[in-house]
């Protein structure tokens, strides 16, 4: 039998399997916990979001097993026609898009909702890491790097960005910026770049009446209690009436009809009062194991685009879960983007599985090391000691070292 030594060690693949597993299972169970008293009420079966999830997760565990097998560097070759074919389907989006909420970010697939901005996050990760893996465009000039960087980047936010969504916009932002530093970049340009984004970002808000309405109701919800400040209100109520143990799993009062997207976008509102702040924190520290593996594997890839990839891969899951967090609590303003793996959705768990499976990828071909077992001396020498037997004139033994026994005569 051989050993094999797994980029970031055993370890750091075994925790984030072991963590996501445990928040997409937790997840199944709070999707029905927050889902099925609405559920009952608007199709007449109180599983009907469980039993969708399930398949998606399905699908999920799919994609990651299979990604988790194939070369990362075989999805190298693919980046860039997968950029293409996701900037054409975020167009398709604005011409044949689906709208919700206020919102056209779906396509309709066979009657089923798509979000092509999941897989445009993913596009934007695996263009950017081949980029900045490349030593010729490495040593090109700082304005053709740029150049490069922006034909990726761009067309991709600001089509996200007509949809509109701006919570997704900032986590490719983040994504991008965490690639870039990664990647080697000076630090003086990252600062100027974040100064940059800085000072976009109020002119993204108060350019559109509801995100600047959003924004003031995050700075005092109670202003508009039935209006703009509503979500947030029953959220902090929710969390209010939690405490430190929880109300009991499945007894929310908030999901009857008070808190809105009780099974998305505020999952982490009904973990709170269900199964209180230890609940919360255990789904928080779910994420931050993720990311401590993530970053294990990333240090210990064998080339620098695994690196890039398992860095840039880790960086999406854990900023969108504390973007999401963040507007749950009223850190942030509410963004309405989901809580990667707990929440309802299929576009959003299956992107963030096949996002594992690469890492695990990285993982699995990142530093490969085969030994053998007992001596644990390794192939070659093992050869080598055979051809010195043989040099020294001692009899050789069929069976292991592959010549025959001589023959003795009879006297």
């Amino acid at each position: 039998m051989a050993a094999r030594a797994y980029a970031g060690g055993n370890a750091a693949r075994y925790l984030l399997l072991g963590a996501v597993l445990f928040l997409t299972l937790f997840g199944l169970v709070m999707i029905f916990s927050a889902s099925f008293a609405t559920d009952y009420f608007k199709y007449h079966d109180s599983a009907y979001h469980l039993k969708r999830q399930l398949g998606w997760v399905a699908l999920g565990l799919g994609c990651m097993l299979f990604l988790a097998r194939v070369d990362y560097r075989f999805v190298r070759r693919i980046a860039w026609p997968f950029l293409g074919a996701a900037d054409v389907l975020l167009l398709l989006v604005l011409t044949h898009g689906v709208d919700k909420f206020g919102a056209q970010r779906w396509l309709s697939v066979g009657g089923i909702p798509v979000q092509p901005s999941e897989f445009a996050k993913l596009a934007v990760v695996l263009a950017l890491a081949a980029l900045l893996s490349e030593k010729r465009r490495s040593a090109a000039p700082l304005g053709r790097q740029a150049l490069w960087l922006a034909l990726v980047v761009l067309p991709v936010v600001a089509l996200i960005m007509r949809q509109p969504d701006m919570g997704t916009t900032m986590i490719v932002l983040a994504a991008a910026f965490v690639l870039l530093a990664l990647g080697g970049i000076a630090s003086r340009y990252l600062l100027g770049l974040a100064a940059a984004v800085g000072a976009a970002v109020p002119a993204m808000i108060f350019l559109e009446p509801y995100r600047a309405a959003r924004f003031l109701s995050f700075l005092d919800p109670w202003k508009d209690p039935k209006g703009d400040g509503y979500q947030i209100i029953q959220a902090l109520y929710a969390f209010g009436s939690g405490g430190l143990t929880g109300v009991g799993l499945g007894l929310s009062r908030q999901k009857y009809f008070y808190l809105p997207a009780a099974h998305t976008d505020f999952i982490f509102a009904i973990i709170g009062e269900e199964i209180g702040l230890l609940g919360t924190i255990a789904v928080i520290a779910g994420f931050v194991v993720v990311a401590y593996a993530g970053i294990r594997v990333a240090m210990g890839a064998r080339d620098r685009f695994g690196r890039l990839l398992a860095g840039g891969l880790t960086a999406l899951i854990v900023v969108q879960a504390v973007m999401n967090i963040a507007a749950v609590t009223s850190v942030l303003p509410v963004t309405g983007v989901p809580l990667p793996l707990v929440s309802y959705g299929g576009s959003s768990i299956i992107f963030t599985l096949a996002c594992v499976g690469l890492v695990l990828s990285v993982s699995e071909h990142g530093k490969p090391a085969e030994r053998r077992r007992g001596s644990g001396q390794p192939e070659e020498g093992r050869i080598a000691n055979v051809v010195e037997r043989r040099r020294d004139g001692r009899p050789r033994l069929s069976g292991i070292d592959g010549g025959r026994a001589p023959v003795r005569r009879r006297a």
